[in-house]
């Protein structure tokens, strides 16, 4: 379990500090990719993915602490991690939270050194070139199944 802290905000992995609460109603209503998602889908993508990054206003060990932002990874640690669920509150973007938990995340001691990550994203291109994702060399190897 690792904790970083930045000017009043800090990153944690420790799951039981996740406020699933704050999770859901982002991914459910805020976000492009898991629009109408229920909560126990999002408990149990937390509970099954490898390691959760949770962003705070202040230190999660003590009540006062908001939740405002977070990113999972399902991954081997080793060949290949996908990251997911990226996201920091509006009302705390533009003080460079999300460049922070992205520096966090790929140099966390656990994933820098996997082979391969991956990410989707419409509109933050920008962002997760700053930490070496590029378009996918060769997308005619990669194949996918939907559902809808």
């Amino acid at each position: 379990m690792s904790t970083w802290s930045n000017n009043g905000f800090t990153i944690s992995t420790q799951k039981q500090y996740l406020d699933i609460y704050v999770i859901h109603k982002f991914l459910s209503n805020d976000s492009y990719w898991a629009k109408g998602i229920t909560i126990e889908s999002v408990a149990k993508s937390i509970e099954h993915s490898s390691i959760c990054f949770g962003l705070y206003e202040g230190d999660p060990r003590f009540e006062h602490a908001a939740q405002i932002g977070f990113v999972r990874a399902a991954t081997d640690f080793v060949r290949f991690a996908y990251i997911m669920d990226v996201f920091v509150l509006k009302e705390h973007r533009g003080k460079g939270l999300s460049k922070w938990m992205m520096e966090v995340v790929t140099e966390h001691s656990d994933l820098k050194h996997v082979g391969k990550m991956l990410l989707c994203t419409n509109d933050a291109h920008g962002l997760y070139a700053q930490y070496g994702f590029q378009e996918i060399s060769n997308p005619e190897i990669f194949m996918e199944r939907k559902r809808s």
